[in-house]
Parts: structure tokens; C-alpha cells; sequence
């Protein structure tokens, strides 16, 4: 089925008006399974949030290759990363926690300060927070600031951090422009999550600059943009190859930092996402686009560009 042709522009030319414009140049790129898209459900807040997701995401058949969360390393005891790690490994899926503190909860909140780490002391609590959850198994990282991914990259080409260790970039500080998305995968960037509401053309042109794998929000809380973009799915598939598709939810409410207070919601809106997912997997198959979708425990970008003295 040729993807770029729904049912509906066929109800459209019976009914004598024009075919759409030409399509959107498609993207030569996969990942380096041969797969063109994964997927991702984020603000897994804890275990209990996680025990919920995994075992909707089998009741659903929807295959996860990532949770993320988005509380911080730093609001998880070490024996819940560790029972969070042992969880993902099980189930095949990659785990992924926020790095924090950042300026938007530092003593004196700044707004415009947003969730990049402000001053030294912000980007040394980063740091550690990485060391951790590293040496508790974790190998995948959420970075928001610009400074403490090449950090990381620097201390991933120095063996400080595994080699397997993977940065992914928070749609809080998602780029917008082809040159900027290149300087995050140069930076050491493995995923770089871009804003719900580009537009089709605007993706091309991310992808076209850089080789780095995209996530993107089908579905984006209200935090940032609220975009519904399901019916869409397919064609981001086509143009933003390889990309993350992520399972958000709209109108969902604010649970960061989690905690045992705001556990009921944060289990129920995971729960949720996961049945967001099979709509977005239901989406696909009737566009015959659902056949591209990487093996279940894939997680390695492959080679991506880095800046001088810390390629790898």
C-alpha cells in the first residue's frame, strides 16, 4: 500500500477534487537493525508505575524498546533503579532517567532558567547523578542542557561512563532547526526529541542535517505543545526515519516529581499511554506502514558524528 495515500484522498479523487502536493522527500536512513522506528513511553515515575506499564504493554501487544521517566535519578532510592533496571531487562525494553537537579528547582526558580543545569554545582550534580545510575545498571540518560551532554559524551570517550551508555535529549530543549539538531548529535546526543508540533517538511529537514535517531511525541502532554498527532504517524515514520515514536498523553496531570502522593495517577496515565500506543500501532497497520518496527530489545543508535577528539 503506498503509505502517503490514506482512504480518505481516494474518497477524495471519486469526489473530482485535486490529489494532495507532492510528498514530502522520504528518509534514507534506519537504524542500524534495519528497522525505521521504535518505540518509546515516557514518565514511567517508579516501579510501581513500570509494574503497571509492562504488564498493560503485554496485555495490548504493545512492544516497548524504551520507558523513560522524567522525575530525576535523583528521586529514586537505589534499590528502586535497581528494581526498575532487572524489570526492563525482563521485559527487553531500555530503560531511561532524567538527570537532574535543573534550574527550574534550584532555591531561587527562574524561569527562564527552564530544566538546563544552572551554575557549576547543578551541572557537578548532573554528573554524579550519571555515575549513579550507571553503576546501578542504567544505560540510557535524559539530558536537557547543552553543557552537561558533552560532559558526559567527554566522560563516555573516557571510559568514566560504558561505552553502551546512550544520551537522549528532553523535548523540554528539543531543537527546532536543522543546524542546532546537529550540533546536540555532535555534542554526543544518541536521540534527540524535537517539538510535537513541526510540521512534516520541518522533520525532512531535521533529518537531512543529521543521522541521529529523532523521538517524537505522537501524542505530546500539555507541557509542551499538547499535539495530537496520530494520524500522522506513518508519514513521520517515512520522513523522520529512524525515529522513536512516543507514546504522551494529552490533559494528563502534572506528576513531577512523583511520589507516593501522586502514585494513583501516575500508574493510571501510564496505563493509558500504553493503550495510546496500540492506537499508534493500530494506525500504522492500516497504512501498511507497521512492518519497519526494529526488533524488540534494540536500543544502539549506530555511528553518529561527534565533534573532534571524541569520536565513538
Amino acid at each position: 500500500m503506498d503509505q502517503r495515500r490514506t482512504p480518505g484522498e481516494r474518497a477524495l479523487d471519486l469526489l473530482g477534487h485535486p490529489t494532495a502536493n507532492a510528498p514530502v522527500p522520504a528518509s534514507p536512513l534506519a537504524f542500524p537493525d534495519g528497522g525505521t522506528w521504535r518505540t518509546e513511553l515516557p514518565s514511567c515515575e517508579g516501579p510501581a508505575v513500570l509494574e503497571a506499564v509492562l504488564a498493560e504493554s503485554a496485555r495490548l501487544a504493545v512492544p516497548l524498546h524504551r520507558v523513560s521517566q522524567g522525575s530525576g535519578v535523583w528521586m529514586l532510592t537505589d534499590a528502586e533503579i535497581a528494581e526498575m533496571v532487572a524489570a526492563c531487562a525482563a521485559a527487553g525494553a531500555e530503560l531511561c532517567l532524567f538527570l537532574g537537579p535543573r534550574g527550574s528547582w534550584g532555591p531561587a526558580p527562574v524561569a527562564a532558567a527552564g530544566v538546563r543545569a544552572r551554575g557549576r554545582d547543578q551541572v557537578a550534580g548532573c554528573l554524579d547523578d550519571a555515575l549513579r545510575a550507571a553503576a546501578l545498571g542504567v544505560r540510557c540518560l535524559l539530558v536537557a542542557d547543552e553543557g552537561v551532554l558533552w560532559a558526559l559524551h567527554r566522560l563516555r570517550a573516557a571510559g568514566e561512563l560504558p561505552a553502551d551508555t546512550t544520551f537522549k535529549v528532553s523535548a523540554l530543549v528539543g531543537p527546532v532547526n536543522p543546524m542546532t539538531y546537529a550540533v546536540w548529535e555532535r555534542l554526543g546526543a544518541d536521540s534527540i526529541n524535537v517539538p510535537g508540533d513541526l510540521t512534516l517538511p520541518e522533520l525532512a529537514d531535521l533529518r537531512a542535517a543529521s543521522a541521529a535517531p529523532m523521538d517524537f511525541y505522537v501524542e505530546a502532554p500539555g507541557a509542551v505543545g499538547g499535539q495530537v498527532r496520530l494520524p500522522e504517524a506513518a508519514e513521520v515514520v517515512r520522513c523522520a526515519a529512524p525515529v522513536y515514536l512516543k507514546f504522551g498523553l494529552r490533559n494528563a496531570p502534572d506528576v513531577y516529581p512523583a511520589g507516593a502522593h501522586l502514585r494513583e495517577a501516575a500508574v493510571s496515565t501510564g496505563r493509558e499511554r500504553v493503550r495510546r500506543g496500540r492506537l499508534v500501532l493500530d494506525a500504522l497497520a492500516r497504512r501498511g506502514a507497521d512492518g519497519g518496527m526494529s526488533p524488540p530489545g534494540a536500543r544502539l543508535p549506530g555511528k553518529l558524528l561527534r565533534f573532534a577528539g571524541t569520536e565513538g
